[in-house]
């Protein structure tokens, strides 16, 4: 049976698909931003083809990717540690109620405490080097990784806990087909947006506590005014963020296709 979908001309579900829109938003952004750097924008906002332009020059320089291969040291190894740590986490605080009664607490100061708060106790704790780096970007991924794994952990239905155990399923075998198949999708969530706070971590840190990589290109390029090698940095930085989490997007398409949002947008492609 042919759906209504179907029958509709391939050049009205082009127009109708969400790359469209997203191609349309990103026109008329780019358009208010060169009008606005044209018209009020002066020496600190460029126009968005000034931009352009600087990002090009940007990405031929080896001083960049200098600073990206920094940078991304910090932002791999903190946002590995965050999901090999929050995943296993989020499980058991979901699973055992009375464990999350003596733990609940330092989660919720994880998730009130301003991170840049941190950075001092962890220049007097373990310096200015990598680990440092590391530890916050960690902070900051793992927070997010366990609240939604424990969310997923508890919307399994307890029926289907109960009936396996009543067919004599062992605690492992229920953790293995039950549990963390049906938490799957928040565990893949929680790994997505995970990977965004990381980003955000890894900038942060060399902004307020050291200035190296691309921090130190955004601060140096502050200093002299240059605009346009400003906003290219930082829409460097932009790109990455998108591109990892569109990876992460289509990672958890394939491990857990069978998610509300995932079936949604399968069938709008």
């Amino acid at each position: 049976m042919v759906t209504a979908a179907r029958r509709r001309p391939a050049w009205v579900r082009a127009l109708d698909s969400n790359l469209t829109y997203q191609i349309g938003t990103f026109v008329l952004f780019a358009l208010g931003w060169q009008v606005y750097g044209t018209v009020w924008g002066g020496l600190l906002v460029p126009t968005f083809t000034e931009t352009v332009e600087a990002f090009v020059e940007l990405v031929g320089t080896r001083e960049f990717w200098d600073a990206m291969f920094v940078s991304n040291q910090a932002l791999v190894i903190g946002f590995a540690l965050a999901v090999g740590i929050g995943v296993p986490v989020g499980v058991v605080l979901g699973r055992f109620r009375t464990l999350e009664r003596y733990l609940n607490v330092y989660l919720n100061i994880l998730l009130v405490t301003p991170m840049a708060a941190i950075i001092p106790l962890l220049v007097m704790s373990v310096g200015f080097g990598l680990l440092s780096r590391v530890i916050l970007v960690t902070i900051f991924a793992i927070v997010m990784v366990i609240v939604n794994v424990r969310a997923g952990v508890r919307q399994v239905d307890p029926a289907l806990i109960q009936m396996a155990r009543s067919f004599g399923a062992s605690e492992r075998e229920i953790w293995m087909r039950i549990l963390i198949p049906g938490a799957l999708p928040s565990i893949m969530t929680g790994i997505r947006l995970g990977l965004g706070r990381a980003v955000t971590g890894m900038v942060i840190v060399e902004l307020l506590m050291v200035s190296l990589a691309l921090g130190n290109l955004i601060l140096e390029y502050r200093g002299m005014f240059n605009g346009p090698a400003l906003y290219a940095t930082i829409a460097a930085i932009l790109i990455e963020a998108l591109v990892l989490i569109s990876l992460a997007r289509l990672l958890e398409r394939k491990v857990a296709p069978w998610a509300p949002n995932n079936q949604k947008g399968a069938n709008q492609r």
